[in-house]
């Protein structure tokens, strides 16, 4: 396995305090910063995909306000974040992290086979990058324990679809604990 660590949208402009997402996403940036720490301690690339609009985006026609704009501090990675010089940081306009973005190039380039996705939201953006990785022939992690939703209920009902999902073991549900030791099992070799 060679993998990249994906984080979907925890920017700043979605984890402000009037949103229903930031006191679950609060919850999980331990487990995000502790992954961070030790997938690059074993040499695994970090990417950012973050929510960068336009004002005039089309999904600014529904319901959702404008929000994470462009070249604004709100679509910048949080500070609660450990972000490191050599993390790609990947503006995004659509849910996915792959959709009309240079990610798919960027991790064939770097030979990687594996994606593990985190982030916000379970079942929105995180479970769409995770089908469009599948979908460009990647494996998936799914870090159940570094991705939430603005309900829990939401989180589990999202990953409970999955669970036993008939592309096992092309994307598989792990806590960031297992995923980790499974690399490091790898690098350690039999």
């Amino acid at each position: 396995m060679k993998p990249a660590v994906v984080i979907v949208d925890m920017v700043k402009d979605n984890l402000k305090d009037e949103y229903p997402i930031a006191r679950e996403a609060a919850a999980i940036i331990p487990n995000i910063n502790r992954l961070l720490r030790e997938a690059r301690a074993l040499g695994v690339p970090v990417f950012f995909a973050c929510d960068s609009f336009l004002p005039e985006d089309f999904i600014f026609r529904g319901k959702m306000k404008p929000h994470s704009l462009r070249g604004t501090e709100g679509s910048q990675v949080t500070e609660k974040l450990e972000v490191k010089p050599g993390d790609v940081y990947l503006p995004k306009r659509r849910f996915s992290a792959f959709f009309k973005t240079d990610l798919d190039q960027t991790l064939r380039t770097w030979g990687i086979d594996t994606v593990a996705v985190g982030g916000i939201t379970t079942n929105v953006c995180v479970l769409m990058t995770v089908m469009d990785a599948l979908c460009h022939d990647f494996y998936v992690v799914w870090l159940e324990d570094c991705c939430t939703a603005h309900k829990r209920e939401v989180h589990e009902a999202t990953l409970d679809l999955y669970r036993k999902f008939a592309l096992w073991p092309l994307l598989r549900i792990m806590t960031s604990e297992e995923f980790l030791k499974e690399l490091k099992d790898e690098v350690k070799g039999p």
